[in-house]
């Protein structure tokens, strides 16, 4: 049977990543009668969160490093025992990695599901009584069924002394605002088959989120709901970078466009900003997985309509590239290039899928020396991600060939700016709104750019300071 609201003592966590870690220590903070257990296969990544100095957890976020110091070691743990946590758990949240698949059947665009199957069989076998499962991961329509066939069979074998409830609870987290979306949501939505089992879920959310922002659905319109809220959000995206460009070519300005339609109570101001494209970790996976989806039900409309959403956010990345290389004489070799901003936004660590990556490995394929500062980004993470480690800048003659760029970490803008030919701004962190375009002129090769793919330095403090400025959607 169903454990009453009040039966709800002990929660786990599989997966303490950007959603799982964030979403558990909110729970923890809001609900301290509850033990809520964070655990991860990665020795490592549970180490950070349990490290002493709160500034070197794994996951950047504002306001995280507050909630994790209050509630953990009093009611949040993480651990690496899994199985042992599970079995303590009257909620198990999967929270793990659903990447898009890059072999076999649906390469490319369908989610890999192998961390949900296994998590789900760990689960299956760890448990003990009655465990209310939760899909946190963002997961294809249906995937529950495949999560309650492996759970079913457990059932079954332990002769019906382990029993689940499998509800689907996705994060609609932004990352750089995932504490504030979590303490205070637009909505939490949470889909499943078992009255009780929901309204379990629902009184833990409603020890801080009010009952009319607690929405309930079916398994698999909440599934789909994610995938839904994502691919409305990038279309945003993809519609205002079109327009951009249609801006640049005609003298109007983008800004101006978007305050006007943005005042449309209908449409509304957000995610009007252009700039080079979304990035993270679910808009381009979730809108690919949806394509494959509609291929799979035989909608091949539907899939080539959300298809063209990825291409112009992809195509919006190559043309900002191939800006940079028409404005400087139509050749990068040998040209130095201060990169400001690696993490995909503003506010997070996280690289993954970042405009910043394919802009910088076309501008090294053109030849560029690349300086690349971020306030929160690694020079490790930035060579995974470029896949080329760094090297000396300056050691070019200007004789080499096309596809010999380097890149380095640079310390600060303007380090990164010394000798440098242009400025891009990838990421719109507050500190590159107010930078001195003195200083940072003052140590350029002459003639200098500034290239603002967000719209967000002071263009006219730099186009006194000498520099010919780019800004996105600025005609």
């Amino acid at each position: 049977m169903t454990p009453a609201v009040a039966d709800i003592r002990s929660i786990c966590c599989i997966g303490a990543g950007y959603v799982g870690g964030p979403t558990m220590a909110v729970i923890a903070d809001r609900c301290p009668q509850l033990q809520v257990t964070v655990v991860d296969l990665n020795a490592e990544r549970i180490a950070a969160w349990n490290h002493d100095d709160l500034g070197r957890l794994p996951v950047y976020e504002p306001g995280l490093d507050a909630v994790v110091g209050r509630a953990r070691g009093r009611n949040l743990h993480f651990s690496t025992a899994v199985d042992d946590a599970i079995a303590a758990a009257d909620m198990v949240f999967l929270s793990v990695n659903t990447p898009t698949k890059s072999r076999g059947v649906g390469a490319g665009q369908a989610s890999d599901l192998r961390w949900i199957e296994a998590s789900a069989r760990q689960v299956a076998a760890a448990a003990s009584g009655h465990t209310i499962v939760v899909e946190k991961s963002t997961l294809p329509v249906r995937t529950a069924e495949a999560v309650k066939a492996i759970l079913a069979a457990a059932q079954g074998d332990a002769g019906g002394s382990k029993t689940f409830s499998v509800l689907s609870n996705p994060e609609f987290l932004a990352e750089g605002t995932a504490i504030a979306d979590l303490e205070a949501p637009d909505r939490v939505l949470i889909g499943g088959e078992d009255d009780q089992a929901i309204e379990a879920l629902a009184a833990i959310y409603g020890h801080w989120v009010s009952g009319e922002r607690i929405l309930r659905t079916n398994l698999w319109s909440s599934e789909l709901s994610k995938l839904t809220a994502n691919a409305f959000l990038a279309q945003r995206i993809s519609s205002i970078n079109s327009i951009a460009a249609l801006c640049e070519a005609t003298g109007a300005d983008v800004r101006e466009v978007a305050r006007a339609i943005g005042s449309d109570s209908r449409l509304g101001p957000k995610f009007l900003q252009a700039g080079p494209g979304f990035g993270g970790s679910c808009f381009q996976k979730d809108i690919l997985n949806l394509v494959y989806l509609c291929r799979h039900y035989g909608l091949e409309e539907v899939a080539r309509y959300w298809e063209q959403v990825v291409d112009l956010n992809t195509w919006q990345q190559q043309r900002i590239a191939r800006k940079v290389v028409l404005s400087l004489f139509g050749t990068l070799t040998g040209k130095r290039l201060a990169v400001l901003g690696f993490a995909f936004k503003a506010d997070t660590n996280d690289t993954r899928e970042s405009p910043a990556i394919r802009i910088c490995r076309d501008l090294l394929e053109e030849g560029a020396e690349l300086a690349i500062v971020d306030p929160k980004v690694d020079a490790g993470q930035i060579a995974a991600d470029l896949g080329q480690a760094p090297g000396p800048l300056g050691s070019t003659t200007g004789l080499v060939g096309v596809g010999e760029g380097t890149w380095a970490a640079a310390a600060s803008p303007l380090e990164a700016a010394r000798g440098a030919d242009a400025v891009l701004i990838l990421t719109e962190w507050q500190a590159y709104r107010h930078l001195d375009w003195s200083a940072l002129a003052a140590v350029m090769r002459r003639p200098a750019w500034l290239f603002d793919a967000r719209a967000v330095a002071d263009a006219a403090a730099a186009r006194a300071a000498g520099l010919t400025v780019w800004r996105v959607g600025e005609g």
